[in-house]
């Protein structure tokens, strides 16, 4: 299966959090695809400290919640408190976008991820890495989902891809 994970963070050293991150990850498998780092404004909340995001896809092996898991496991081994606060600022967020085209609604797990339609700090990123990928509820790509995404804040790269470099 191939997983498409967002990271993001507006706390600490956010480009560090974010590489030990997606390192930390690879223990689910082999990264195939990694967007640019993009600085991003806050979406759902006022801060004054914009967010540092990328998106990463690994093949892997296990299910859809062993993924959530590992994602769950490394947000709080990298200092994520969660407040109860849907929208906060954190030092890890790790959100599961897609699980390849497959559709998950449990008590847990909700894939592809209900809101990313409504996001360019997720939408460009997904453009970069996956332009033609066929959203399967929306039955859109991500090209046109960026297009007609409203929201306009702010998404800019501020670091190619690493992916053929050290992570």
């Amino acid at each position: 299966m191939f997983v498409t994970l967002i990271f993001g963070g507006n706390q600490g050293d956010r480009k560090a959090l974010i590489r030990e991150a997606i390192t930390e990850m690879s223990s689910i498998g082999k990264i195939q695809h990694c967007s640019s780092l993009y600085e991003t404004a806050p979406w759902g909340f006022e801060s004054s400290d914009s967010f540092y995001n990328q998106i990463v896809t690994y093949e892997t092996d296990l299910l859809p919640e062993e993924v959530l898991d590992k994602c769950q496991a490394t947000e709080q081994k990298l200092g994520r408190v969660r407040t109860g606060t849907q929208f906060c600022s954190r030092t890890m967020d790790i959100d599961i976008l897609f699980c390849d085209s497959r559709v998950i609604n449990t008590p847990r797990l909700t894939v592809p991820h209900p809101r990313l339609a409504q996001r360019n700090f997720v939408l460009a990123p997904l453009n970069e890495i996956m332009p033609d990928f066929i959203h399967p509820v929306i039955h859109k790509n991500m090209t046109t989902l960026l297009s007609e995404c409203t929201d306009t804040l702010k998404a800019e790269i501020i670091e190619k891809s690493f992916l053929n470099q050290s992570v």
